[in-house]
């Protein structure tokens, strides 16, 4: 079996989720680093029509959409398990990966994180102080939704690592680092869990470039 390629550009937290649980199997990939804008362009949209990263080769199988890989990478590297067993644990995992991809990335990080890091680091832009102040109610929404359904666990979806963790942390981490990420998360269960997650190796391991850190 040939080595999963992995195709994004380094620092966004969707090809971060796709290189954390492939570390936290212990499965060997290769990244294939896009500059800023090549995921537009026309050799990339033949990979992806949709022109979004990450994508992934694997033994001639080509597949895009996060959730989809890391459900692939769990089929196939079924060790450590990371889909919960009992059905409610499993429902949970499941809606706060939905909470992340359908309120929490695109109405909250996209503005925020987008317009304090990326666009300045990546784009050269300014940011769009509108744009941020009209993400922050979701915001606050999504992080309290996501800390009540936290509670006293260690993980998302009960006590042990799931798909939901790697998914949300590289999130959370890149929204961590400006000024209303940090204000919002300050003091609640969700920032504590933050801290034990970039603890772990796999994490460790797929930190965004130093130039994000920077600006951040």
């Amino acid at each position: 079996m040939t080595d999963i390629v992995v195709y994004g550009i380094p620092g966004s937290p969707f090809l971060r989720s796709v290189q954390a649980v492939l570390e936290e199997k212990g499965a060997a990939y290769r990244l294939r680093p896009l500059a800023p804008g090549e995921h537009k362009g026309e050799d990339y949209l033949r990979r992806h029509p949709f022109g979004r990263i990450p994508a992934i080769e694997h033994d001639g199988f080509a597949l895009y959409e996060t959730q989809a890989i890391l459900r692939y990478v769990e089929d196939v590297f079924p060790e450590p398990r990371l889909i919960p067993e009992a059905p409610e644990a499993a429902a949970r995992m499941n809606q706060i990966m939905g909470i992340n991809d359908w309120y929490f990335f695109p109405k909250v990080a996209a503005a925020v994180v987008f317009h304090r890091i990326i666009g300045p680091v990546l784009l050269g832009t300014s940011p769009d102080e509108a744009a941020i102040a009209e993400a922050l109610p979701m915001g606050r929404t999504c992080i309290a939704e996501l800390e009540r359904l936290l509670g006293d666990r260690q993980f998302l979806a009960g006590d042990a690592l799931s798909l939901a963790d790697i998914l949300l942390a590289p999130q959370l981490d890149l929204f961590a680092a400006t000024p209303e990420g940090r204000l919002m998360l300050a003091g609640t269960r969700l920032e504590a869990w933050l801290t034990r997650m970039n603890a772990r190796p796999a994490m460790v391991a797929t930190r965004p470039p130093e130039a994000l850190l920077k600006a951040a």
